[in-house]
């Protein structure tokens, strides 16, 4: 469980951003093609309840065909020195609110299925924290350049209004955030997500940590919120780590 006082991402620099992101006109993303299908994947779970990764969930040439574009985006430098009570991060970012790209990659790729078919293996209707509706409209585009890195943090929840870009007639769901997604485009050296989980009781002893380096096409998913580990990406020390962020949202 998350402690209060650690350091975490920055709510108010998130309300900030949230805010342009919400000015910002959405990009002509390329389309989202090719794909494997969910029949061709895995989910693969590192740390149960925790950690779990698809690998290949972008193809090569999708990930290429996406790195090209991004690149023409307005990237923004991430302060260097961060709030009070927030971990230190050193990257470029782009953020916009685009409820029908998070449809896309909800719908368009295998990751709906692939969370349907582990809900189902599971038998826990809970499995996600909740009935999932899709991922976070507010779509985050990372840079990690050498020299770039996030600190040790936390990943906090945000309350969502969800709709459905194919009925925009239906009214707003409450939604909130309950894991963090981040899909990989590149490989590079270092950047590795490093998360520290806490042992079980005062007298166990403290777990290994669970390290998981960026691969090319890959979706790493984690817990957020009151359940989130502190973790942090460590410094790229060759290449570039691209990522798109969103999250999962359930209803409310």
């Amino acid at each position: 469980m998350a402690p209060k006082s650690k350091s975490k991402s920055s709510t108010a620099t998130a309300k900030i951003n949230g805010a342009q992101a919400a000015e910002a006109v959405p990009p002509q993303w390329p389309s989202l093609t090719p794909v494997l299908t969910a029949e061709d994947l895995t989910l693969e779970t590192l740390l149960p309840d925790q950690i779990v990764t698809v690998s290949n969930l972008m193809t090569p040439t999708l990930c290429a065909k996406y790195v090209n574009f991004l690149r023409s985006l307005p990237l923004t430098t991430t302060p260097t020195t961060p709030q009070k009570g927030h971990a230190v991060r050193v990257n470029d970012r782009y953020q916009v609110q685009d409820p029908s790209f998070a449809a896309a990659l909800w719908e368009q790729t295998a990751l709906k299925d692939l969370l349907i078919r582990h809900r189902e293996n599971t038998g826990s209707s809970d499995a996600w924290g909740g009935e999932v509706l899709g991922l976070n409209p507010n779509i985050r585009i990372y840079r990690y350049a050498p020299g770039h890195f996030f600190g040790a943090h936390y990943d906090d929840f945000n309350n969502v209004q969800f709709t459905d870009p194919s009925e925009p007639a239906k009214p707003w769901i409450p939604a909130v955030t309950t894991w963090t997604l981040l899909l990989y485009l590149s490989n590079c050296e270092g950047g590795e997500t490093v998360f520290y989980p806490e042992p079980t009781s005062k007298r166990a002893p403290t777990p290994k940590p669970v390290s998981v380096a960026p691969e090319m096409g890959m979706a790493l998913l984690h817990r957020h919120g009151k359940e989130c580990m502190l973790h942090e990406g460590k410094e790229v020390t060759g290449g570039e780590k691209w990522v798109i962020r969103s999250d999962l949202c359930v209803r409310r």
